[in-house]
């Protein structure tokens, strides 16, 4: 496996590294930066999330009717899942667009592609009215959304990132890795009230396009948003070492553009780096297991074959994801201090500890239980998470930061999340305690822990290469 590249590495002759912007620059550009990032994460996320509480809610018996409840309810995690398997899809196509054309084009195309989805699931007739069509058009909407969410989290963390001034690097990535857990929370304050308003059949009958619709409007916003940023100042960099005119004698190419060479930044990326993308991946893949299984599994899980009240579920996994959002901020600048990997090995230490009482609490049908339950694992969530969105972008070299960062995380989202949910509930199907629920996460977060421990240190990593 090629080694990161050092610190201290001599640079090629000719060669001018990449300038991190201007202290004065910094301070004003990377917090707008960040937070533009931020809004448009948590618009895609809660475009997303919209989509799991819908599933676990109304989509099986709308889209995929049967008389066997537990059948509709594979069907429409199927859809949820199928959105996972596109997104290696988005991987290439954002992940060329940010390598070759630029960090922002890439993220305003995926926002945009994400609103159009979301808001045509919201206008789909349903099987009642369409037959086989309402599904296949189902199906078709999520993977789009699905290649969205294949640029979306690359981009966003690598924009804040690649803004950041010196020794705050994980700080600003770490703003937009919020959004997750923000888009959760703005879909069930949309969700619950809706419900509340017009009672579960109400809801189950017309109200649950709603939050599919209100995406316009978010997306609106997250456009004007983002389109008002700068470009990447280190793309920008390493983009004008790639195209600037070519002297007498030519220059050799650093390293960082000989990689470059191939049109599709993936082929060189699986060529230089395939077991960084692989432990990359398994270091994300426990902490994508946890985050969903918690905000989408369980809360189909416990009112159906626990009787838990819907209400209490929600309720439970947003006050968990907002104990989570609260320690982001705190947990990246701990690990701007100490590193990433301390930080993120006490994270898994705690989920694979923490992964069966968890789960376990549902067994007691107590809110306050629950509540206090997912409140701890989703912290110790926050601690894998937050400094991950440095970590991983640190493992590649500039121009194949996009696609590498964005393979590994999303791979890991796709085969520790996105098939969570039927795991889940294939296990429980042969299983009916919720324990298993623990000894699934618990196993995929102590991979994530051996995996961590494979990877380097990067804190100190150069950026501008």
């Amino acid at each position: 496996m090629p080694e990161l590249p050092s610190k201290t590495a001599p640079v090629a002759v000719g060669a001018r590294p990449a300038a991190s912007p201007p202290p004065s620059t910094a301070k004003t550009e990377a917090p707008r930066v960040a937070v533009a990032s931020l809004v448009g994460t948590t618009i895609e996320y809660y475009d997303f999330a919209v989509y799991g509480t819908a599933s676990a809610l109304v989509l099986g018996p709308a889209f995929f009717p049967s008389g066997n409840a537990t059948v509709s309810s594979l069907a429409a995690f199927l859809t949820f899942a199928a959105a996972f398997l596109s997104r290696p899809l988005g991987v290439v196509l954002f992940g060329t667009i940010g390598d070759r054309l630029g960090r922002r084009r890439a993220l305003v195309a995926s926002l945009l592609l994400m609103g159009v989805a979301t808001v045509g699931v919201g206008l789909l007739p349903t099987y009642e009215s369409a037959g086989l069509l309402a599904p296949v058009l189902l199906v078709t909407l999520r993977l789009l959304q699905g290649i969205s969410m294949g640029g979306e989290w690359g981009g966003a963390v690598l924009l804040a990132a690649e803004h950041a001034p010196p020794g705050r690097r994980a700080l600003y990535a770490s703003i937009p890795q919020a959004g997750p857990s923000l888009g959760f929370l703005l879909s069930t304050a949309v969700i619950l009230p809706t419900l509340n308003i017009v009672g579960r059949d109400g809801f189950v009958d017309w109200a649950w396009r709603i939050p599919f619709l209100l995406s316009t409007v978010l997306v609106v916003i997250g456009l004007w948003v983002r389109t008002t940023v700068s470009e990447s100042p280190v793309f920008k960099a390493t983009a004008d070492r790639t195209t600037r005119p070519r002297s007498k004698a030519p220059e050799p190419a650093p390293e960082s553009e000989l990689e470059s060479g191939s049109r599709f930044p993936l082929v060189t990326l699986l060529k230089r780096y395939p077991g960084r993308v692989l432990l990359g991946t398994g270091a994300a893949i426990g902490g994508s297991a946890v985050y969903y299984l918690t905000i989408v599994y369980s809360i189909s899980y416990g009112p159906k074959e626990l009787g838990i009240p819907q209400n209490t579920m929600l309720t439970a996994a947003s006050i968990g994801a907002a104990a989570g959002i609260a320690i982001t901020l705190p947990v990246a600048r701990l690990s701007d201090r100490i590193g990433r990997r301390p930080v993120m090995l006490t994270g898994a230490v705690g989920c694979v500890v923490w992964a069966v009482p968890m789960y376990a609490s549902l067994s007691t049908r107590d809110g306050l239980v629950i509540t206090g339950a997912y409140t701890v694992g989703l912290m110790f969530l926050a601690l894998m998470f937050s400094p991950v969105a440095a970590f991983l972008p640190e493992l590649f070299p500039a121009r194949l930061r996009y696609t590498g960062a964005s393979a590994a995380f999303i791979l890991a989202n796709t085969l520790g999340g996105g098939f969570a949910p039927l795991v889940a509930t294939w296990l429980n199907s042969h299983w009916e305690s919720p324990l298993v629920l623990g000894f699934y996460t618990g196993t995929l977060c102590l991979l994530s822990l051996l995996c961590l421990l494979a990877l380097p240190e990067t804190r100190d990593q150069e950026f501008d290469i």
